[in-house]
C-alpha cells in the first residue's frame, strides 16, 4: 500500500492549477494581489520550486535535474528574480516536471515510510521533520497558494482554480 490513497485528489489539484496557469497571458501572470506581494507568475514559480526544495534537497528524492531547478540548494527560486518574468509555458513546464517527483513518491512511499525523520539544517538550526510532515506541508502549501491565486484571479474577473470540480 502506498500513500497515493491518502492524497488521491492531489493529481487533480495539480491539473486544475496547470490548466488555469497555462491559459494565462503574460499580462495576467503579472497581476499582483497587492503592490507589495508577488505577481502571479512568481507565486506559481515559488509553488513549483518548493516541491524540489523539500523533496530533492531535503529528502533526497531524485529528479531535480529534469526541472528548472537542477541544483535546488544553489539556485535561486524564480520568485527571487522579479526582473525575469516567466511565461505560462515555462510555468506549466515547471509544474509538470516538479509534479513528476510528487507523483513518484505517491507511488513509492508507504505509510510506514512517513514515520521516518529527515534532518534539515536551516541556518545554524538543526530541524527534524517526518516525511509525513513534509508531505502535509507541501500539500497544504499548494492549497494555500491555489486559494491565494484564485482570490486574485477572481478579483480581476479571470477564471479561478476550481480544485474540486469533477473530471
Amino acid at each position: 500500500m502506498t500513500i497515493r490513497l491518502f492524497y488521491d485528489r492531489w493529481p487533480q489539484y495539480n491539473r486544475r492549477l496547470t490548466e488555469v496557469v497555462g491559459a494565462m497571458t503574460d499580462e495576467q501572470l503579472a497581476i499582483r494581489p497587492s503592490p507589495d506581494l508577488f505577481p502571479i507568475w512568481a507565486t506559481v514559480g515559488h509553488t513549483a520550486g518548493t516541491r524540489i526544495y523539500w523533496l530533492c534537497s531535503i529528502v533526497g528524492e531524485p529528479g531535480a535535474e529534469a526541472t528548472p531547478w537542477p541544483d535546488p540548494e544553489n539556485t535561486l527560486g524564480w520568485e527571487d528574480d522579479l526582473d525575469h518574468p516567466r511565461s505560462a509555458a515555462e510555468l506549466v513546464a515547471a509544474l509538470d516536471t516538479t509534479w513528476a517527483i510528487i507523483d513518484g513518491i505517491l507511488d513509492r512511499w508507504t505509510p510506514e515510510v512517513l514515520e521516518q525523520t529527515i534532518e534539515r539544517r536551516y541556518g545554524d538550526t538543526l530541524q527534524m521533520h517526518s516525511r509525513s510532515s513534509i508531505v502535509q506541508r507541501m500539500f497544504s502549501h499548494e492549497a494555500y497558494h491555489c486559494g491565494e491565486l484564485s482570490q486574485t484571479l477572481g478579483i480581476h474577473g479571470l477564471p479561478q482554480i476550481d480544485l474540486w470540480r469533477p473530471d
